[in-house]
């Protein structure tokens, strides 16, 4: 019996390390994921119900979406009115030298403190825009002239303190 030879290709580039083509999403993956966002805790036979097919296609759904990166992970939303008092602020940083190497340097060092729970690199006036959170107003001077200020090239950061969250969403609407 002649045995077949397994075609071997090389990945396309943008498969390697999970970074794959956005996905094409139909009107029933955009229900599911938006029924995922509002409650990753509801089981599939109530998923499967709600979008009107069975278990096994949503089931597969869901898989496709972790293995392609849309799901990243599953998380627990808290509520921080029902915690110890703590203080979030956004800072704007400023760099003294926008070069690229200047850049990935700051994004790796605000990886490691754990006040910031968000980092963006802007455009327009700031280079950088972080939410922290810290106990108070004590800790937050301690971390912004400690931790931040002392990173290399910071060159000025502007802080703007939260009186009242009004609105916070982790649901991103599928247009």
């Amino acid at each position: 019996m002649k045995k077949s030879k397994i075609n071997l290709k090389k990945p396309n580039k943008t498969h390697q390390k999970g970074n794959f083509p956005p996905l094409k999403l139909d009107a029933t993956d955009k229900y599911l994921l938006e029924l995922l966002q509002n409650d990753s805790t509801t089981n599939v036979n109530d998923l499967a119900e709600e979008v009107n097919l069975s278990k096994t296609p949503v089931y597969e759904r869901i898989k496709r979406y972790l293995k392609e990166g849309i799901i990243k992970k599953y998380v627990a939303i808290l509520d921080t009115n029902k915690m110890e008092p703590s203080m979030f602020v956004f800072c704007s940083v400023s760099l003294d030298n926008q070069k690229l190497v200047a850049i990935e340097q700051f994004k790796t060092a605000i990886e490691d403190i754990p006040e910031v729970i968000e980092c963006y690199l802007m455009g327009g006036v700031n280079d950088f825009l972080l939410k922290v959170v810290v106990k108070d107003l004590k800790a937050y001077h301690v971390f912004s002239s400690g931790k931040l200020a002392a990173l290399p090239n910071v060159s000025q950061i502007k802080s703007t303190f939260i009186l009242e969250e009004v609105k916070r969403s982790t649901v991103i609407p599928l247009i």
